[in-house]
């Protein structure tokens, strides 16, 4: 199916939409999967091209990790197409209750991140307070 695009000018051309995606826009720019093996939380992202050492930032904070990326295109090319996304990206992932903070460990191999952290024993949220009882005389 083909619809008319009218050019600044007036000039018409075809413009074919059906491989027009707006995926791409709508898409993470770090695509991630995680989940629980045992007391590890795993969590693994997609990044290739890069040079985690460079162009990669984890940070902890307030049961969150925040993933901050940089990838640098290392050649100009004429290109026809290309879907590989350059830039600063970021992803922030919040953990799961139990996250023991100095477990978090890190490594980077064949284009993936994964990042790792034990999860403990859950202390429960909520504490009774006791009522203290008085005698509701002055003196």
């Amino acid at each position: 199916m083909s619809t008319i695009t009218r050019f600044t000018g007036g000039a018409l051309a075809p413009f074919d939409w059906t491989n027009l995606s707006l995926f791409p826009l709508l898409a993470p720019s770090i695509r991630i999967e995680d989940y629980l093996d045992g007391d590890q939380y795993v969590i693994r992202a997609e990044m290739p091209g890069i040079d985690p050492v460079k162009d990669v930032r984890i940070t902890f904070a307030d049961s969150e990790l925040r993933l901050d990326v940089v990838r640098k295109e290392t050649t100009r090319r004429d290109k026809t197409r290309s879907e590989f996304h350059y830039g600063s990206f970021s992803r922030t992932i919040p953990l799961p209750a139990g996250v023991m903070e100095k477990t978090i460990a890190a490594r980077y191999a064949d284009g993936m991140l994964e990042i790792t952290a034990k999860v403990g024993d859950i202390k429960p949220g909520a504490k009774e307070i006791p009522i203290k009882i008085e005698n509701g005389k002055k003196g």
